[in-house]
């Protein structure tokens, strides 16, 4: 197998952009991705700190991150795994990377830039969802933003049901008790995790 190694290397796979190509990375957000935020139930968020490169997902009702201006993003933190790996990431470094789908288009909103962590009582209960606020908001001040387009859906052919077959089912009690060493706890974590899915925001 041939290594790539350098960038000229890779050049002459893959050409570097355009003038044309690289006009549409900005640095805010423009009427489009604001309308196509707004609308987004679901997202991945890449950190990177000294324990590695982070990726966390995200998902609420569309409209759940807030946009306070074009460059300039509010996004609530739900109860979760508890690992906080991204959030200990941002506060290393406060480097931080979106990703945002909004099905079933194609397109996807891809946004860089610096990212804080915030606590005040307000704000959570702003950004509260199904009664419960949000433990804290994340703060993100944009330094690039701009349109994926479309491919990678379309070849994944992911927003079409016909091609998803049947939904696979991941038994967390099964892996908490081989990690463990104990498989009696494989049914009551399993019961844990059913249970958790029926109450979404506590």
């Amino acid at each position: 197998m041939a290594k790539i190694e350098t960038l000229e290397q890779l050049a002459k796979i893959i050409p570097d952009p355009s003038p044309r190509a690289a006009a549409k990375l900005l640095d805010h957000l423009d009427e489009q991705a604001l309308a196509f935020i707004a609308r987004s139930q679901f997202m991945f968020i890449g950190t990177e700190g000294p324990a590695g490169i982070e990726i966390s997902p995200k998902g609420d009702r569309p409209g759940f991150v807030e946009v306070v201006d074009n460059r300039t993003l509010l996004i609530p933190e739900r109860p979760g795994n508890q690992l906080k790996m991204g959030l200990q990431n941002i506060l290393a470094n406060g480097r931080i990377a979106l990703i945002f789908l909004c099905p079933p288009t194609g397109d996807l909103v891809r946004v860089s830039g610096h990212a804080t962590l915030h606590d005040d009582a307000d704000l959570c209960e702003r950004m509260a969802m199904g009664g419960k606020s949000a433990l804290l908001v994340m703060r993100v001040e944009i330094e690039r933003a701009f349109f994926h387009c479309s491919r990678a859906i379309l070849r994944s052919e992911i927003w079409k049901s016909e091609t998803w077959g049947d939904p696979m089912k991941i038994s967390y009690g099964k892996i908490y008790a081989k990690a463990l060493g104990k498989p009696e706890i494989e049914d009551l974590f399993d019961t844990i995790t059913k249970e958790r899915e029926n109450d979404l925001w506590h």
